[in-house]
C-alpha cells in the first residue's frame, strides 16, 4: 500500500503482464482480443491488435533493453527497515517478505549500469509489482547511488518509473525521498550529464511530483497513467468531469507535459541515440 490507495483506485494492483499468461492466454485490456501469449511475448507484450502496452517487470525491461551480459546490478543488498513498525491491514515487514516472494527483490528499484546499442549509462528500474512500485527510503537510496556512480563514470542517466508514489509504511522517510532525489539530480545535471526519465504504466503519486518529471527528456509509454493525484479525487474536488484521456500520456504530450511518447520496441534505439546526442 502507498499514497496513492489513500487517493483513489484508478487502476487495479496486479502483477507483470507474464503472471496473466498462466492460462496461456491473455486478454487486451484495451482491445479486449484474446491472444496467445507466446504471441504476446514475441511482441514484447504490445498488443499485437491494437498497440496496448501491458505492464512488465524488470527482467522483461531489461531483456529488451540492455545489450547481451552488459547489466551489472548494484546495491541489491539494500534492505529497508521499520523504524515506525507500521501496521496497516498487515504489518509493513510482512508487506516486505511478500514483495520479496513475489519478485525475489526487497525493493521496488533494481539499479545498475547497462550498455544500449554499446552506449553506456546508469539505469534504475521499478517494479510495480513490488508494493505497487512504492517508493521508500531504499529506493531513494539506490536512485542517489546511481546519481553519483553516473557522475564518477561521466555517463547519463536513465531511470524507468512504474509506481503508485510514496510509501506509506514510512510516513516522513518515504516523504524525505522526493527532496532527496531531486537534489541528486540537480547535482548530475550541474556536471552537464543527461538524465532520461521514461514514465510507463502507471507513474503517479510523489514519483510523479518529484524524480519522474525531472528529466533534461521526458519519455513516456503509450497509454501510460500519469499523474498525482487520482480522477475520481480531482472530480471530487473540482465538482465537474474530467475530459477523456486526462492523465494519459497523449493528454500530456498534448499539454505539452512530456517531450514524446515511444513505443516499447522503439526505446533501445531511442535512448541510445538521445544518450549519444546529449553526451558532453
Amino acid at each position: 500500500m502507498n499514497l496513492l490507495d489513500i487517493f483513489t483506485k484508478t487502476f487495479e494492483t496486479k502483477p507483470p503482464a507474464k503472471a496473466e499468461a498462466s492460462s496461456h492466454w491473455i486478454k487486451c485490456k484495451s482491445c479486449h482480443s484474446l491472444m496467445y501469449y507466446k504471441e504476446v511475448e514475441n511482441q514484447s507484450y504490445v498488443c499485437p491488435k491494437c498497440g496496448f502496452h501491458l505492464r512488465i517487470g524488470v527482467k522483461e525491461r531489461l531483456e529488451l533493453l540492455a545489450d547481451e551480459g552488459t547489466f551489472i546490478e548494484y546495491d541489491s543488498t539494500l534492505e529497508p527497515v521499520d523504524p515506525l513498525s507500521f501496521v496497516d491491514k498487515k504489518p509493513y515487514k510482512k508487506r516486505i517478505e511478500e514483495g520479496f516472494a513475489k519478485t525475489g527483490r526487497k525493493s521496488s528499484v533494481v539499479s545498475g549500469s547497462i550498455k544500449m546499442n554499446d552506449v553506456s549509462a546508469q539505469i534504475v528500474i521499478f517494479d510495480f509489482s513490488f508494493m505497487g512500485g512504492s517508493l521508500g527510503s531504499v529506493e531513494g537510496e539506490k536512485i542517489v547511488r546511481a546519481v553519483n556512480r553516473a557522475i564518477e563514470n561521466r555517463e547519463g542517466l536513465v531511470i524507468l518509473s512504474a509506481s503508485g508514489g510514496a510509501r506509506m509504511q514510512e510516513s516522513t522517510f518515504s516523504l524525505l525521498q522526493m527532496s532527496k532525489t531531486s537534489a541528486a539530480l540537480a547535482k548530475l545535471a550541474n556536471h552537464n550529464l543527461p538524465y532520461i526519465s521514461v514514465l510507463t504504466d502507471p507513474t503517479m503519486g510523489g514519483v510523479s511530483a518529484s524524480f519522474a518529471t525531472l528529466g533534461d527528456i521526458i519519455i513516456a509509454e503509450p497509454g501510460a497513467l500519469i499523474g498525482f493525484a487520482g480522477q475520481r479525487v480531482i472530480e471530487q474536488t473540482i465538482g465537474s468531469a474530467l475530459p477523456d484521456g486526462f492523465q494519459r500520456a497523449e493528454f500530456l504530450l498534448e499539454k505539452g507535459s512530456i517531450d514524446m511518447i515511444v513505443n516499447r520496441n522503439e526505446l533501445k534505439k531511442t535512448l541510445s541515440d538521445l544518450l549519444t546526442l546529449l553526451k558532453v
